[in-house]
């Protein structure tokens, strides 16, 4: 919808769409209400003498207000819906041609096994910066089955990848409440208090020990931390595609947090050594060589091992948190 469109809606409807409405005019200290005025109505009967004493004219705050919905409504539509991710093989270290083309959808859950330093990383990489043949692997990635336009690509605002990495710090000095309202507040999202209750909550979920909101996220342990930022980007990111890098070794709940990710309808892809990781996914892309040498689609029953596999791991589990707790393991 265009601007000369919106301001001829009510105000109670369009501040039920565009919740951030209330902030930009709350910027200049004026107030919104919920109400069948239009908001060209509204803009009409505001007095020009109290704009003034604000600091603006009425002619600047139109235009601001034209402008920053411009902004704003380029965003939603951003956030277009990514139907699918193709990835077209390049070459592995040798020069082999992978000779592949491999179409992902939301709600799938590939996994990218390999030994440490196959090119895992890199494929992730190519994906994160939507390569188009200008990286080392010569690979492309198409969406919705061709060429990105180059917001996927360059643009700040639009990030078609979330990514959680191996390696992660904090240097804010914030709590983790104030850490995830501030990233709700900066995406305008309608109702942030209740994204934020969620987030942490679903964050003490995931992780090995539980955190207070008050919790400084510079004290958070690599588990916490990577359960907050796995619980932020299922909740508050809009990127359709999320990229994780050795989940394993996060000290979290990985059976949980895939199960989170996967409720969004995201596209994910995850590097790991962990065989119940693995066999989680819809399908593993096997590296060698720098190169994708074979892809396997999960079996039936290999989804049997599954369930015996996640049995010992619950085992296994609950021998590493008697030893946590300073028990002994005499008897087993």
């Amino acid at each position: 919808m265009h601007y000369q469109d919106l301001v001829l809606q009510p105000l109670k409807q369009l501040l039920a769409d565009y919740p951030w409405l209330e902030d930009f005019f709350g910027s200049f200290g004026l107030q919104l209400q919920a109400t069948e005025q239009t908001l060209q109505q509204y803009l009409d009967r505001l007095d020009p003498d109290h704009l003034l004493d604000l600091g603006i004219s009425q002619e600047q705050l139109q235009q601001s207000l034209h402008d920053f919905m411009a902004g704003m409504l380029a965003l939603d539509e951003a956030a277009e819906k990514v139907e699918s991710l193709t990835i077209i093989g390049g070459f592995d270290k040798t020069g082999s041609a992978e000779q592949l083309e491999l179409t992902l959808k939301p709600g799938e859950v590939i996994c990218i096994v390999g030994p440490t330093g196959s090119g895992k990383s890199r494929l992730l990489a190519d994906i994160e910066w939507v390569a188009q043949g200008d990286t080392p692997t010569k690979r492309k990635i198409l969406i919705n089955g061709g060429v990105p336009d180059n917001k996927w690509r360059f643009s700040t605002e639009h990030k078609l990848v979330a990514q959680l990495s191996q390696n992660m710090n904090f240097v804010m000095d914030l709590t983790a409440e104030e850490f995830v309202r501030m990233h709700a507040e900066s995406r305008l999202v309608p109702d942030p208090e209740e994204k934020v209750a969620r987030i942490l909550e679903q964050a003490n979920q995931l992780a090995g020990e539980q955190f207070k909101p008050d919790t400084p996220v510079t004290s958070l342990s690599g588990g916490q931390s990577r359960a907050l930022m796995i619980a932020d980007m299922a909740i508050l990111s809009k990127s359709p595609i999320v990229l994780i890098d050795e989940i394993e070794n996060a000290g979290i709940d990985r059976k949980k947090a895939l199960e989170l990710l996967v409720k969004q309808e995201k596209i994910i892809l995850m590097a790991t050594h962990d065989p119940i990781l693995a066999l989680m996914g819809d399908k593993r892309l096997v590296i060698k060589n720098g190169g994708i040498a074979k892809i396997i689609a999960s079996s039936d029953a290999e989804r049997k091992n599954l369930s015996r596999l996640e049995e010992l791991d619950n085992t296994l589990l609950a021998l590493r948190n008697r030893i946590r707790f300073g028990e002994t393991l005499e008897e087993l």
